[in-house]
């Protein structure tokens, strides 16, 4: 598991570690990362980094000292230099210093154009928003590339969100850990490609994250292979309750989802029966809930309707002692009728986007989308995972996990109802309810990727097809095999 540090976690951590080193040492770990990507990016765009151009917009503060160290470096190597101050003259006093021994330029008015623009305006402790001049120098520069040095100035580095004006980076090198704005809410989006840079800091950081960012070596761990003594009910069981005479594709894809996951066995319940017979012989059909039988996680919501007998077949759904996801036509339902889900104590998963969100919680999300999840997963007492280029999860305790596999190609319809039945199978196969969130949102999104490759039109059958070798890729990827039940 990874993660992502609050701003004053980070500077805690920083502050330790530089007690133990040499004044100095910190940033010049920063700059000496920070100089070593930009020197392959512009060998990599440019055939070499001698002789290429390389523009800085430099604030007064470490931020600011971290760019001009790295363009130092640049410089020595032949790059000509033009580090622009950006709050009146104020800069790092001995990172300038050490620019115009190498050859660099402090400047008001720097070319027009450049292969590289180093953003060292604002670091974690600026305030979110660019000041005046910061724009009209960004506006006034062509440049090849943009690389925000640890966050793009502007952001707010501990909820993700964008006020007022930010930087739109290529490239962010990020020192000693990720940032929340690194993987929550519209700031993500202007990060560009993330490249973290380690200056030691782990060891010093607090061994609880404010998000945390899951991988392959999680997906693994939790990953319940079938073993020689399984059989279908054993690996699990999936109910899945979706689908209407108006929306059976719903039914379709929610169970195409539930049979690429690791459960052995998919019932289905509903009006869309001969459909998703017709496409999945596998599956079991029935037309109520209470005709379905014993599962060990149940879906409940795509394409459902919302009339009473939508409702009193999530009533049934809600009786069972097994865990549920809820999704789509079952959130308008809950939002509706939240006390259907008051005497619940078996496991339930949220599944809203912002518009479902906002039915079940009153007002839309805020820009903290960590912290709209968190709340309402705790109002609720259910897991929550809140949709997004970032998804977002939840847990009722405030345990917030930032999905970073999102992809555009993700936003097509019937995308969550795959999403939804693929995170009812893990349910069944015995992983917990944010255990399952977090996995079905990495793999849809790795699902995504593998079906828009080569830049490809992607539909929901496409993602749901290309699950199990997302799974497979995960699987193999990681140090640790799935563990056996």
């Amino acid at each position: 598991m990874d993660g992502a540090w609050s701003a004053a976690a980070v500077r805690r951590a920083e502050a330790q570690l530089m007690a133990q080193l040499p004044p100095g040492t910190l940033m010049q770990r920063a700059a000496a990362g920070l100089a070593t990507e930009c020197a392959r990016i512009l060998k990599r765009r440019n055939g070499g980094v001698y002789g290429t151009t390389v523009i800085v917009l430099a604030g007064p503060g470490d931020n600011g000292g971290d760019a001009l160290f790295a363009a130092a470096r640049l410089a020595r190597r032949g790059v000509r230099v033009f580090a622009v101050p950006v709050m009146g003259e104020r800069v790092h006093p001995v990172a300038a210093a050490a620019l115009t021994r190498a050859g660099g330029r402090l400047v008001a008015n720097p070319p027009r154009h450049c292969h590289l623009l180093l953003d060292g305006v604002l670091g974690i402790g600026g305030r979110p928003g660019l000041p005046g001049r910061a724009i009209d120098r960004l506006a006034a520069i062509d440049a090849d590339t943009i690389v925000a040095v640890d966050v793009p100035s502007g952001v707010d580095v501990d909820t993700g969100a964008v006020p007022a004006s930010a930087v739109t980076a290529d490239v962010t090198v990020a020192f000693g850990s990720r940032k929340p704005c690194h993987v929550l809410g519209r700031a993500a989006l202007l990060v560009g490609r993330l490249v973290l840079v380690d200056i030691g800091l782990g060891p010093h950081l607090d061994p609880h994250p404010a998000v945390r960012v899951a991988g392959d070596d999680d997906l693994a761990a939790w990953w319940h292979a079938p073993g020689p003594d399984d059989d279908k009910y054993t690996r699990g069981v999936v109910g899945v309750a979706a689908g209407s005479e108006r929306y059976p594709g719903a039914a379709v894809l929610s169970t195409s989802g539930a049979l690429a996951g690791p459960s052995g066995y998919v019932r289905y319940a509903g009006t869309a029966a001969e459909q998703v017979r017709r496409r999945h012989p596998e599956v079991v059909c029935t037309q109520e809930v209470k005709e379905a039988g014993r599962v060990q996680a149940w879906l409940a919501g795509p394409g459902f309707g919302t009339d009473e007998a939508a409702l009193a077949e999530l009533r049934h759904v809600l009786e069972s002692p097994a865990p549920v996801v809820l999704d789509a036509d079952a959130l308008t339902l809950i939002g509706e009728y939240p006390s259907v889900l008051s005497q619940r104590e078996a496991p339930v998963v949220l599944t809203p986007h912002d518009r479902e969100y906002e039915r079940l919680y009153g007002s839309p999300p805020a820009e903290d989308r960590g912290a709209a999840a968190a709340v309402l997963a705790k109002r609720l007492n259910c897991t929550v995972l809140l949709k997004g280029h970032h998804t977002v999860v939840a847990s009722s305790d405030g345990e917030v996990w930032a999905n970073p596999t999102g992809r555009p190609q993700l936003a097509t319809a019937g995308s969550g109802d795959v999403l939804a039945g693929f995170m009812a199978s893990l349910l069944a196969s015995g992983m917990s309810g944010v255990r399952a969130a977090v996995a079905a949102a990495y793999l849809h999104g790795r699902a995504g990727g593998i079906a828009g490759a080569g830049h490809r039109t992607v539909t929901a059958s496409d993602i749901a097809k290309a699950l199990p070798q997302a799974v497979g890729q995960t699987l193999s990827a990681a140090d640790t095999p799935g563990k056996r039940r």
